[in-house]
This record gives structure tokens, C-alpha cells and sequence, in this order.
């Protein structure tokens, strides 16, 4: 069953039980004062026709002024009137009447009893005059009971019947267009693809629910898109850096068995072949470095590491490897409380973006100073590297965090495009941010913030 269908229904059948429970109450409460009721003006009858037959004070003409006046009139009203010596004369009273015999029986051991008959009601009372006693019952068709209420129960399933029906109607009309947008929604989702991703959904601005889910919807559509266009220049530029190094590596090895070699052509040709597989390989190990931080919740190892104790070491490895660079960290800025110095996080992984950092400043502004600086506030740590390179284009800004993408200016220096990329991942793990400022030929800031460590 459809959405739309199952809430008409559901809102038909609750309107319905809703209305049942109000007209049955109604019904109930009419009927049941209707009887008690009529079983009042039937006693105060029978109490007046006792005065009147059997006190000898009682006169004709206020009597009959009284019923005029005071009473309303009953239809096939009747009154019975049996004197009772003995308990034994109320079998004798009740064949006469005719009465039932246990309602008879009620009235003379209780004083007064009720009864009906379809509807005609009784209502009986014991009196006592002059020493004796009797029994005076009078009955009527309580025509309240007989037509009334037939009337309002006709009216109340009537009534029930027409509500069913225009709520029936209203229901299946307002599901069917509060659930439009939501068909719009589907229609202009199913026309979404691969090859015509960028395609958006339309606000309407007329439902916040449904505004909301279309923000939320277009921006999945941004994300997915996004990924589509990284995956695919991940893939195109992935091809061609290990195409190279292992069409290298076969040319090279085509042409040393083409025929027989001198020892020293073998040699050239291996150590030419061992370059590329070492290019090959650290092409592999920084992508599983890239791969490994889409693992965080199971590879992350969460310590409390010093920011700056990872820069220094970060700079003691860089040195190693390029003793020409001039490196240069600012300590002026340095807290002196070095709990502000403290964060949560993978003390390997965040040594790694930040060699990765230090490395590419050096390296696109050929070993020209570099400056460090370490500053932190209440709730988060800083770290900006500033160079004085070669810079980045204005116009590959955007895409410098795509991984094998690298900026247009840097064709002579040697790199993969895949450092800042990984730097961008494993910031983003700890919950920081990694901004990049440059100008081309004038330098470039790197700018780090990390949350500091919540300790007791």
C-alpha cells in the first residue's frame, strides 16, 4: 500500500472512532437520562394518585389542576391501584393487572420498584392510609425513549456515514498533494547519473520539511559529485605516474634481451630499472600512507603528543635528508603553560603532515628560509609555515588537495602530488583544519589549527 493511501486511511478510520465515540457517549448519556427521568415523573404520579384515591382529604379539583398544570401528559398512561392484606394477595394483584409478580413483590418488601416493558416503563410505590396498605403502580409509553431517540441514533449513523465520506474524500485529496513535492523529488532523482551528476533539485521554498530535505539532497549531490571528479582525476593521473616508471622498466628490459650484452650494459640498465621501482615504490607507500586514513576509527592510535616536540623532529629528519635547507622556528610565540601545547592524536600520522609541510616549503622555494611558527589560544594550537617560492597559481588553488594533482609551475621539481593530499587527510582526522595561502613568485603561508587535548 502507498504512503499517501496508508495515511488517508489511517486519518479515515481515527476520524470515524473519534466520531463513534462522541455520538455512542452522546446516546448513551440521552438514553440513560431519558429512562431515569421518565422513572421520576412515573413515581411523582404515582405518589399524587395515592394522595388523591386514598386520603379522604385529598380534593377532585386540586388534583386534576395539578396534573393539568404541573404534568405533562403521558401517552397511554395508567394507573393501578391494589389494596394488600396479606403477602399472599400479591399473586391475585399481579394476575389482575397485569404486573409481573416479582416487580409486584419488589414494591411491597422494598417500598418501590421499577419495571418496563419495551417501552412502556412502570414505576410502583408501597402507601400506606388509614391502617392499610396498597400498592400503586402507574405506567406510560415513554415516547421520548420510542421516537427521540430513534431519531438521534438515525441521525448520529447519518451523520457517521457522511463524515466518513468527506473525510474519506479530504484525505486521499490532501495526501495525494502533500506528497507532490516528495513525487517531483523522485522523478527528478531518478533522471540523476554518473554522466549528468551536476544536475540539482529544485527549492520550492513552500514546506520547510521539503526545502530541508532538498538542501540535504543537492548537498549529497555536491559531495558525490565532488568525489566523481576526484576519483576520476585520481584515476587519470594515478595511470600515468605508474605508466611511466613501468614503461620504463619494460623498455629497459626489452631492449638488454634483444641480444647479448656487456657486463657494464646490464649494470646501467639495472640500476636504471632499480630507480624506477623505487619511484615505483614510493609512489605505493604514499598512497597506503593515503589509504590508511580512510581506516581511522581502526588504525588511529590517539595519544597526547607536543606539537612542538613534532616539528622539531620534523625538522632533525628533514635535515638529514637535505642539509642545505634553512629552516627557521619561531619560539617567541610559544605558551608558556605547555598543557596549550598539547593534543590528541597519532603521533606517526601527524609527523608525516607536518614533514610533508616543512619538505614542500623547502623544496618549491629551493632551500630559500622557511619560517615556523608555533602560537596556541584556549582551545586550539597553531602552526604556520611561511616560504618564499615559487608559489601556486591563483587558478590551482581549488584543486591542490586532489590527490597526483600538481600546480602548473611545478613541472621541474620532482613530486607526485600526493603530500598535501595526505597532509589535508590526516589534519582533518584530528579534527583541525589546514588552510593554504600563496602568490606566485612571491611564497606561500601554510596555516595548521588542531584542537588542544582536553586534560584534567
Amino acid at each position: 500500500m502507498k504512503t499517501q493511501h496508508r495515511i488517508a486511511l489511517l486519518l479515515s478510520l481515527t476520524s470515524v472512532f473519534i466520531f463513534l465515540v462522541f455520538g455512542g457517549s452522546i446516546y448513551f448519556f440521552l438514553d440513560t437520562y431519558s429512562f431515569t427521568d421518565f422513572y421520576k415523573r412515573l413515581r411523582a404520579r404515582a405518589t399524587i394518585a395515592a394522595e388523591y384515591h386514598l386520603d379522604k382529604d385529598a380534593d377532585t379539583q386540586t388534583y386534576l389542576n395539578i396534573r393539568s398544570k404541573h404534568l405533562e401528559h403521558l401517552t397511554n398512561e395508567t394507573e393501578y391501584i391494589y389494596e394488600i392484606a396479606r403477602e399472599s394477595d400479591l399473586d391475585s394483584v399481579a394476575r389482575s393487572a397485569p404486573l409481573p409478580l416479582a416487580f409486584v413483590k419488589h414494591i411491597y418488601r422494598d417500598g418501590e420498584a421499577r419495571y418496563h416493558n419495551g417501552d412502556v416503563f412502570y414505576s410502583g410505590i408501597k402507601y400506606l392510609s388509614q391502617g392499610k396498605t396498597y400498592v400503586v403502580v402507574v405506567s406510560a409509553q415513554n415516547y421520548y425513549a420510542s421516537n427521540h431517540l430513534i431519531f438521534i441514533r438515525n441521525l448520529i449513523v447519518i451523520g457517521l456515514l457522511t463524515v466518513l465520506a468527506v473525510i474519506f474524500y479530504l484525505s486521499f485529496y490532501f495526501s495525494k498533494h502533500i506528497f507532490d513535492p516528495i513525487k517531483r523529488i523522485t522523478e527528478k532523482v531518478r533522471q540523476i547519473s554518473s554522466e549528468n551528476i551536476h544536475l540539482r533539485l529544485q527549492n520550492e521554498g513552500n514546506d520547510y520539511e521539503i526545502s530541508q530535505l532538498t538542501a540535504i539532497f543537492n548537498g549529497l549531490l555536491d559531495r558525490l559529485e565532488t568525489a566523481f571528479e576526484a576519483q576520476r582525476n585520481f584515476i587519470s593521473n594515478a595511470s600515468h605516474e605508474f605508466g611511466t616508471p613501468l614503461t620504463s622498466i619494460m623498455g629497459e628490459a626489452e631492449v638488454m634481451l634483444m641480444k647479448e650484452r656487456h657486463p657494464e650494459e646490464y649494470q646501467q640498465a639495472l640500476r636504471k630499472i632499480l630507480e624506477q621501482a623505487e619511484r615505483l615504490n614510493q609512489i605505493t607507500q604514499t598512497l597506503l600512507g593515503l589509504a590508511r586514513t580512510g581506516y581511522q576509527d581502526k588504525s588511529i592510535k590517539l595519544e597526547i603528543v607536543r606539537t612542538d616536540e613534532l616539528i622539531f623532529q620534523a625538522k632533525e629528519t628533514i635535515d638529514k635528508l637535505n642539509p642545505k635547507n634553512q629552516i627557521q622556528i619561531d619560539i617567541s610565540l610559544l605558551p608558556q603553560n605547555p598543557k596549550k601545547l598539547k593534543v590528541m592524536g597519532d603521533k606517526q600520522l601527524l609527523l608525516l603532515a607536518f614533514s610533508n609541510i616543512l619538505t614542500n616549503a623547502c623544496k618549491y622555494s629551493q632551500n630559500q628560509p622557511v619560517e615556523v611558527s608555533i602560537a596556541s589560544s584556549d582551545d586550539h594550537v597553531y602552526i604556520v609555515v611561511t616560504d618564499k617560492g615559487i608559489g601556486i597559481p591563483e587558478a590551482d588553488l581549488p584543486y591542490i588537495f586532489e590527490p597526483f594533482f600538481r600546480a602548473s609551475n611545478t613541472l621541474k621539481f620532482e613530486g607526485y602530488g600526493i603530500g598535501l593530499p595526505l597532509t589535508k587527510t590526516i589534519i582533518n582526522m584530528h579534527q583541525g583544519q589546514l588552510q593554504v595561502e600563496s602568490v606566485v613568485n612571491t611564497g606561500t603561508i601554510v596555516k595548521v589549527r588542531i584542537p588542544l587535548a582536553q586534560i584534567v
